[in-house]
């Protein structure tokens, strides 16, 4: 199964590199960076879309939001350049110090954090609000990319060292809750399951994870009464939409409206402070009541496009021996699909409510820079591997 994966995601890749790449082959993926680009255009115009209404009650200024988006998307993409110059090798070897930053992070919201909608999850040095989870869930995943190099044959051989990283991913998944953010909890340990399977993972330990996982999870929505509250208006939101159902029934509302063309853009009724966090959480609802179902599937497929190309960047890698190179794409990449199939599934009430933004096109400064910074890893990536390639043919006939 997972061979049949890899093979599909090798022939996409391959069928895309003839499509789009240049006959030089170009020093980045310029496809990858396409898609990205496309995706922030599209975040931008549906955030003022979106926004404008609250905005303007706020602060009386309907742009405030969009203003506040490009700037966070500037910053992206300033720190998105300078990543893009900083060697694969250097996360590789600051692994474990970036790890601590990441825990010390978390242990930081928790004591002087600020606590906003019932939950500590920012931490604010000025007037600059940063969440935590978000730089915390990069650095766990280049811990556990590095790890899998370092022990992949004791992954795949030796119980200790599969429980290992997990027993790291616990620690991070406590202090989480305590903020409490299950959300980021859940995206973290899809992602890291999905990563050891690909590592190599006997498969009693990948099932034997996910029905730990699973059985967590239950305990944790059993024993939290707005935790419990959620699943039950994700059951049946209609028997309370003016109370614990109100956020998703106002998202299928949207959904319904929008029907297959739209509303057209600016007219969503929806964003009229009748859903909340409609510019961020929301945004993919506001998408479908203004582009219909049509907008929904151009963003889910510039979205797949990009999970597809950035696992393909991580098979190339593997192929070229750059171990470490193809298991923090393959986690880069996998991390914004599971963060991604979560937003969607809220959005449309396949999934309970939880806080989490549309990669790339919800409002949100923390997320939206650590995507971009996640994104110019895969693009350096990419470059690596691309360098070596040119390297070998230089070299071989003379070695």
């Amino acid at each position: 199964m997972k061979q049949l994966a890899l093979n599909w995601i090798n022939r996409a890749g391959d069928d895309l590199t003839h499509w789009w790449q240049a006959e030089d082959g170009g020093s980045y993926d310029r496809f990858f960076f396409t898609l990205m680009i496309l995706l922030l255009c599209v975040g931008f115009v549906m955030v003022t879309s979106a926004s404008v209404p609250v905005a303007e009650r706020l602060f009386d200024n309907p742009m405030h939001y969009s203003v506040r988006h490009l700037i966070y998307v500037m910053i992206g993409l300033s720190l998105a350049y300078v990543v893009l110059n900083v060697p694969i090798a250097w996360w590789h070897n600051t692994n474990l110090l970036l790890l601590v930053f990441g825990l010390l992070g978390l242990l930081a919201v928790l004591a002087v954090g600020r606590n906003v909608n019932g939950s500590t999850r920012w931490l604010y040095l000025g007037p600059i609000g940063i969440q935590t989870a978000e730089p915390a869930k990069l650095f766990f995943f280049v811990y556990l990319s590095s790890y899998l190099v370092r022990r992949h044959d004791e992954v795949r051989e030796n119980l200790k060292g599969f429980l290992k990283p997990l027993i790291i991913l616990f620690v991070f998944a406590v202090l989480l809750l305590m903020q409490p953010d299950l959300g980021t909890v859940i995206v973290m340990f899809g992602t890291s399951v999905v990563l050891l399977f690909l590592a190599g993972a006997k498969l009693w330990q990948f099932f034997g994870l996910i029905l730990t996982g699973l059985m967590s999870i239950a305990v944790l929505i059993v024993y939290s009464e707005y935790r419990w509250r959620r699943v039950t208006s994700f059951l049946d939101p209609w028997a309370d939409p003016f109370g614990s159902g109100y956020q998703l029934t106002q998202s299928l509302m949207a959904f319904g409206r929008g029907g297959w063309a739209g509303q057209g853009l600016g007219n969503s009724v929806q964003k009229l402070e009748y859903l909340p966090e409609a510019h961020t959480d929301f945004i993919l609802a506001v998408i479908a009541e203004e582009a219909g179902l049509l907008g929904v599937l151009a963003v889910m497929s510039l979205l797949f496009l990009l999970l597809v190309r950035a696992l393909w960047i991580g098979k190339r890698a593997l192929q070229k021996g750059l171990s470490f190179h193809g298991f923090l794409a393959y986690a880069l990449a996998v991390w914004i699909g599971c963060q991604t199939f979560v937003n969607v599934g809220v959005a449309t009430g396949v999934l309970p409510t939880k806080g989490l933004t549309l990669p790339f096109v919800s409002s949100g400064g923390s997320s939206l820079i650590i995507m971009l910074i996640a994104s110019a890893i895969i693009l350096r990536i990419d470059f690596e591997v691309r360098l070596k390639g040119k390297h070998a043919i230089a070299g071989g006939p003379h070695d």
